[in-house]
């Protein structure tokens, strides 16, 4: 699976941000899709995660209520909505596809990256 992520930018505190990743190489039914990000001098953080189910989706508890996974399955496209963005979401956001469902332990290591797409959030 080979993934293109794209709509970092540079963003005040209280926007919102919308990122996408198309995904391409295998049918979109054999895998679930999801976003990492890496804020500077810390780990990789899982954001969330989708599956082919459309409501099937998994967040990480510091984004619950703020970001929006979603999927067309027809572009094979992945996105994430960021509201009330802070400061601390400032990251490289990755975009990733594994054939495990969302919330499962292979999403701890995602079989396939995309390249990031940086987020700054000033204050």
């Amino acid at each position: 699976v080979q993934l293109q992520a794209s709509g970092g930018g540079l963003v005040q505190a209280g926007d919102s941000l919308k990122l996408s990743c198309a995904a391409s190489g295998r049918p979109a039914a054999s895998y679930s899709l999801g976003w990492f990000r890496q804020a500077p001098g810390k780990e990789r953080e899982f954001v969330a995660s989708i599956g082919w189910r459309l409501s099937s989706t998994y967040y990480a508890q510091s984004v619950k209520g703020r970001f929006t996974i979603s999927r067309d399955n027809a572009k094979n496209t992945v996105y994430l909505q960021m509201n009330s963005l802070t400061p601390e979401d400032s990251a490289v956001y990755y975009c990733a596809a594994d054939p495990g469902a969302p919330g499962s332990s292979s999403w701890r290591v995602p079989r396939y990256w995309g390249q990031g797409t940086l987020v700054t959030v000033s204050s």
